[in-house]
């Protein structure tokens, strides 16, 4: 018979993880004064939706722009509202047409695969890669049609893309390449920032990622001809085109996704403090690693030869055939352990609703039943198998953007993953 320590939480045992983990956060005395400036200036936002002097916004947006240049070492970096305005603005930049097909993986917020649709482009979801979760390169060349015009890549969890590959296949077929990296400010490809490797990327400064403005994000890109057009989309397109002398006019109905003084001036701070944030996720995710490596039919996080990974999620993955237990079991006897901020599998965009039925804009199917798509795209269930066995059977993470995870928590997290592992033949089905 097992001792009382050794029955599971969830069975009536004593919890492994006692206290509460201190929440993640990156917000201190830098941004409260920053803050404070801003408000005494009585300026809050100082941008113009004209041909102007102030087009481009006030003081500490441009700042901000000029310091997120420096950092990733671009020659454009803009900012805006949000990360999905910034997806919106590289699409429509890019040149993305009524019809057009983009390539997009089915790992990554909804706002990804609705950029293309906003501007009446076809989604075309290709599967992920088994062990980074990004966007698989083989996938992307058998969901290549005569209609496709870019691809979408998605840095999901914290890592790039196999940027190489998926740029060798916008060169064979002259296709954009976009990067959304969301999750991944601060990773490295070789000597380079994910994000920056396409026509165009950016990285979100939504509340809960390594860094945050409460909502923003910021569009890098090394083409002068991008950079002007996002700008426009970003701010009112229409009424500046004239006087800016623009010619090409197309995708350049713009749109308030400007960012504000008080947003910027907390950005400025917030960058300055990327390379410690990311670097205390690195730490907790290689003590995690240490810590898991023995357990059975459980996989770790896998890098990709000279990159880094930022672990805005610590992904993982189960044998559950092997083990014959299932995920949802496991990760329940983890979370009555006391493990926070766990998540069980992610989501496939090409399943949901609005894809099954294929309804975007109004009642009848636009864009889909029009005759700007010159094809049946399928979203049916099965055409992404990878995706959707992770989801469904194999994948779970620990959300590191959302505690602090020192060293103390982490040793108490493996304490508990290894507890679980000890008691699992408790989570057999009888």
């Amino acid at each position: 018979m097992k001792a009382a320590r050794e029955i599971l939480a969830r069975f009536g045992g004593s919890k492994t993880i006692q206290r509460p983990f201190v929440h993640y956060r990156t917000i201190g005395d830098e941004e409260m004064a920053a803050v404070r400036d801003v408000m005494e200036s009585g300026i809050l936002s100082a941008f113009v939706g004209a041909w102007h002097e102030d087009f481009e916004g006030g003081p500490r947006v441009r700042d901000l722009e000029h310091a997120a240049r420096e950092w990733f070492g671009v020659r454009h970096a803009i900012t805006v509202n949000s990360w999905t305005s910034g997806l919106i603005a590289s699409v429509g930049a890019v040149g993305i047409e009524p019809g057009d097909e983009v390539i997009v993986p089915p790992w990554t917020m909804s706002a990804t695969a609705t950029a293309i649709l906003h501007w009446n482009a076809i989604p075309v979801f290709a599967d992920i890669e088994p062990e980074t979760f990004c966007l698989d390169p083989d996938s992307v060349r058998s969901n290549l049609s005569p209609y496709t015009r870019a691809i979408l890549s998605v840095d999901i969890f914290g890592q790039s893309a196999d940027m190489d590959a998926l740029q060798a296949i916008a060169d064979d077929h002259s296709l954009e390449l976009i990067c959304d990296a969301a999750q991944a400010p601060g990773a490295r490809v070789g000597s380079r920032f994910a994000g920056t490797l396409g026509d165009v990327g950016g990285y979100s400064l939504n509340y809960h990622k390594h860094i945050h403005t409460g909502e923003g994000g910021i569009v890098v890109t090394d083409d002068d001809d991008i950079a002007d057009r996002v700008m426009l989309i970003r701010n009112h397109a229409e009424a500046v085109i004239g006087p800016k002398g623009q010619r090409e006019l197309h995708n350049l109905l713009g749109y308030n996704f400007r960012l504000g003084e008080l947003e910027g001036a907390i950005g400025i701070e917030q960058l300055s403090k990327l390379e410690a944030r990311v670097a205390s996720r690195q730490r907790a995710a290689a003590r995690l690693s240490r810590g898991l490596s023995g357990l059975e039919g459980l996989t770790t996080p896998v890098v990709r030869d000279a990159c880094t990974h930022v672990y805005y999620v610590y992904p993982l993955i189960l044998d559950v055939a092997g083990l014959g237990v299932c995920r949802t079991d496991i990760v329940e006897a983890l979370k009555a352990e006391g493990v926070p901020g766990l998540m069980a599998g992610y989501q496939n965009l090409h399943l949901l609703p609005m894809y099954q039925r294929k309804i975007a804009y109004g009642r009848g199917g636009f864009p889909w039943t029009s005759e700007i798509c010159r094809r049946d795209v399928s979203y049916a269930p099965g055409i992404c198998p990878v995706a959707e066995r992770l989801h469904h059977e194999m994948f779970f993470g620990i959300l590191l953007c959302s505690y602090e995870f020192l060293d103390e928590d982490v040793d108490l997290v493996i304490e508990a993953f290894h507890k679980v592992w000890g008691n699992l033949d408790a989570l057999v089905p009888r």
